[in-house]
């Protein structure tokens, strides 16, 4: 149990987050059209047993304005055909086993089409809940239906567009504001471990760690791309920045690279590790002094701290091409070198944009591609 002084940051924390508002936000909406359609259907026009229309207004109302009417075609169709194949069903073989069976069949079949691949069920689950509730014996009830569903399907459209239609890039924008955290965290957790005694296991869970990001790096491409579908047919004013702004893609490309480039560190050091490879102390204390900058300016984030590794493993590389080293390690040093430089060049354009601020996100959406943000301290969950 939570003690009153462990719970309210948690629920300020909470009440000041943006993307559980929006979802919160969302499900009353939702509600709030299922409600509506029932009221419009059953006590404005008269229709009895007007289930249909808080049904189809359920459907309706998606997580984007964009889909909202593209998948609300699919949507409509699906119900208009359940209704059709419901009526047909019970004008010809009634209500029984055998017309519920051949109804699941044909209504399965006809979702299994191509056109209704994201609804695959509807056609089916509203012919059964048409026909199982009796309303299939006479043309007008069967109109009543198809009226049903029409009021469901407008109410919703018109609920999720004119009632704060949602853009959901906030919830993109802390997804990428996760992974370069994690970047940083990781150089200084490996930073630390190599400075006392490191095994091969180490490195095993270092490349899990990056294998973990590459997990987090497609679940932010899937929430940016929703993102740029949440402002398709968004009327918001702020829709039109999210759709022309690269700043998120960019950045994302830039952490897949830093990614890329510490699992390749990890694996050189586990081979390292594992071959009982001693490092000379003027490449082992250079370069773990820098690897552990680098984790720790990519934290904070501060582009000029994480420029300045690169320059300094410029300076290294000079210094250690005057000292007198084994040849044999070349290769190891060479590839760590340009690994981490590799790294710091990605996560330093990362910095640059920090674009993990969100209320300054908010306040520059519109002009994000074009405008360098100055660097300020990132908000932490």
């Amino acid at each position: 149990m939570f003690s009153a002084r462990e719970l309210r940051p948690l629920v300020g924390s909470a009440v000041r987050d943006p993307v559980r508002w929006t979802e919160l936000i969302q499900l009353v909406k939702t509600a709030v059209a299922a409600v509506a359609a029932w009221v419009v259907a059953f006590d404005v026009l008269g229709l009895q047993q007007a289930f249909l229309a808080p049904w189809a207004a359920l459907l309706v109302v998606h997580a984007t304005v964009y889909r909202t009417f593209s998948r609300g075609v699919q949507q409509v169709s699906g119900a208009v055909l359940g209704v059709l194949l419901a009526w047909v069903v019970g004008h010809f073989l009634g209500l029984s086993p055998v017309s519920v069976s051949v109804l699941l069949v044909a209504g399965l079949f006809v979702g299994a089409l191509r056109w209704f691949r994201d609804e695959s069920t509807a056609v089916a689950a509203t012919a059964l809940i048409v026909l199982t509730t009796g309303a299939t014996t006479r043309d007008l009830v069967l109109l009543d239906r198809l009226l049903d569903t029409a009021i469901g399907v407008a109410v919703g459209l018109v609920v999720n567009l004119a009632v704060w239609p949602p853009l959901r890039d906030y919830a993109a924008v802390r997804a990428i504001d996760a992974i370069d955290d994690a970047v940083g965290e990781l150089l200084c957790d490996m930073a630390e471990e190599l400075s006392g005694a490191c095994d091969e296991s180490a490195a095993t869970r270092w490349v899990d760690r990056t294998r973990d990001l590459d997990d987090e790096i497609e679940r932010a491409w899937a929430l940016l791309r929703q993102a740029r579908e949440s402002s398709r047919l968004n009327p918001r004013r702020a829709a039109a920045g999210v759709r022309r702004s690269a700043v998120l893609d960019d950045v994302l490309r830039d952490n897949e690279q830093a990614v890329a480039e510490t699992r390749s560190i990890a694996r050189t050091l586990g081979h390292s590790i594992d071959n009982v490879v001693e490092w000379e102390p003027v490449f082992r204390t250079g370069w773990l002094r820098l690897l552990r900058e680098a984790g720790t300016a990519i934290l904070a984030p501060d582009s000029v701290r994480v420029a300045a590794v690169r320059a300094d493993l410029n300076l290294l590389v000079e210094e250690l091409s005057t000292a007198d080293l084994s040849a044999r390690h070349w290769p190891e040093y060479g590839a760590l070198i340009m690994n981490l430089r590799n790294v710091v060049t990605a996560m330093s354009r990362v910095a640059e944009q920090n674009p993990v601020v969100l209320k300054r996100y908010e306040r520059r959406r519109g002009r994000a591609s074009r405008v360098r943000p100055p660097v300020e301290r990132p908000l932490r969950e």
